[in-house]
C-alpha cells in the first residue's frame, strides 16, 4: 500500500526517473515537448501552494523567533552568495545572455525541493520550512537589482518588471494565500482538514512533473547550445563545491546549532531554477533560448550534487559530534 511516509522517502528516485522520462520526451518529439512549456507556470503555481500549505502559518511565532538562522540565512544567500558568484563569473567570463541566465537562477535560494534535501541530509527542515517566504520575498525584491548591478543597464533593458510582478502573484501570493485559506478551513472545519491532509499528498507527484515538463521542454534547447553549457559548467561545480564550506563558516560565525547549521548549507547550495524559469522564458528571442538552457543545466547540476549533499553534509561537512560544542559555544 502506498502511503505518503513510503512516497516522500522514495523521492529522490522519482524526481531522478522524472528527468528521464522529461529528457526521452524532449528528446523524441521535441514540438510535444515545446507546447509542454506553458505547462510550466501552472504547474509550478500548485507545486508552491502544496508546499505552503504544509507550512504552519498559524503557529510561525516559534519557527520565526529564530533570529540567528534567518539572520544566517539571510547574509548567505543575499550577501555571500552574490560575492560567490560575481567572482566565479570573472573567473569564468560569459556573455551578458549566459549572464543573466547564470544569474537568474544563482542569486535565487531555493524554496521547494531544499526542504527535502534539508530533511535527507538530517538538518531542520521545519526552519528551512517557515523560511521560505521570506527567502521568496526577498529574492524577487533583489534580483532586479543584481542584475542590474553585475550586467548595468543592458540588462535593465533587456529584462522587463512586467515578468518578475507576474511570477511574484501567481507564483508566490496567490498559493500563499490559498494556502493560509486552506489552513484556517481545516482549523474550523473537518472538510476543510480532509483539504489539508490531501494538499500534503501534492508536492512529490508534482514537483516530479515540473521536472518532467521543464526538461521536456527545454531539453532540445540545451542540446542545441552544448558548447554553451560546456561553458557554465565550471561555474556550477565549483559552485556546489565551495558553498557548503562557507556555509559552515557563517553557521559558526551565527552559533548556530547542528540541524539549523545543516539546513544553511542546503540552502546556499540549492537554488530557485523552476522559478525562475518562467522569467528566462519571458525574455526576448535569443535571449530566452540561451538562459533557459543555462538555467535547466543548472538543475540537472543541482540534483546530482544534492544526492552527494545527503551523504557528506552530515558525514564530514557539520557531523553529529559538534552538536555539544555548538551548543557549548552559545
Amino acid at each position: 500500500m502506498l502511503t505518503r511516509e513510503r512516497l516522500e522517502h522514495q523521492q529522490i528516485w522519482l524526481y531522478v526517473i522524472a528527468l528521464i522520462i522529461g529528457g526521452i520526451i524532449g528528446l523524441t518529439n521535441p514540438q510535444a515537448g515545446s507546447l509542454l512549456h506553458f505547462t510550466i507556470s501552472p504547474i509550478l503555481a500548485i507545486l508552491l501552494y502544496s508546499m505552503f500549505a504544509q507550512i504552519p502559518f498559524l503557529q510561525l511565532r516559534d519557527s520565526l523567533s529564530n533570529g540567528r538562522f534567518i539572520g544566517a540565512l539571510l547574509v548567505t544567500n543575499f550577501v555571500i552568495v552574490p560575492i560567490v558568484v560575481w567572482i566565479l563569473t570573472q573567473i569564468f567570463p560569459q556573455s551578458p545572455p549566459i549572464l543573466v541566465g547564470i544569474y537568474l537562477v544563482l542569486l535565487t535560494p531555493c524554496i521547494d525541493y531544499v526542504i527535502v534535501f534539508t530533511q535527507l541530509g538530517r538538518g531542520n527542515e521545519k526552519l528551512m520550512l517557515a523560511a521560505t517566504p521570506i527567502l521568496f520575498v526577498v529574492q524577487m525584491i533583489l534580483l532586479p537589482f543584481y542584475l542590474w548591478l553585475f550586467i548595468g543597464d543592458e540588462a535593465a533593458k533587456i529584462v522587463k518588471v512586467g515578468p518578475f510582478v507576474e511570477a511574484f502573484l501567481f507564483l508566490i501570493v496567490i498559493p500563499l494565500f490559498l494556502a493560509i485559506m486552506t489552513q484556517l478551513w481545516a482549523k474550523n472545519k473537518t472538510s476543510g482538514e480532509r483539504a489539508l491532509n490531501l494538499s500534503a499528498w501534492l508536492p512529490v507527484p508534482f514537483m516530479a512533473l515540473a521536472l518532467i515538463v521543464v526538461v521536456a521542454s527545454q531539453i532540445e534547447k540545451v542540446v542545441n547550445d552544448f558548447d554553451v553549457i560546456l561553458n557554465v559548467l565550471p561555474i556550477y561545480i565549483v559552485f556546489l563545491i565551495v558553498m557548503p564550506m562557507l556555509s559552515r563558516m557563517i553557521a559558526a560565525w551565527f552559533r548556530l546549532d547542528v540541524g539549523a547549521g545543516r539546513a544553511l548549507i542546503f540552502s546556499s547550495g540549492t537554488r530557485n531554477s523552476l522559478v525562475v524559469l518562467p522569467l528566462a522564458l519571458s525574455l526576448p528571442g535569443e535571449w530566452a533560448t540561451i538562459a533557459a538552457a543555462v538555467i535547466v543545466t543548472q538543475t540537472i547540476v543541482e540534483l546530482v550534487g544534492e544526492l552527494i549533499y545527503i551523504r557528506i553534509v552530515p558525514a564530514f561537512i557539520l557531523r553529529d559530534n559538534e552538536h555539544e560544542h555548538s551548543k557549548s559555544s552559545l
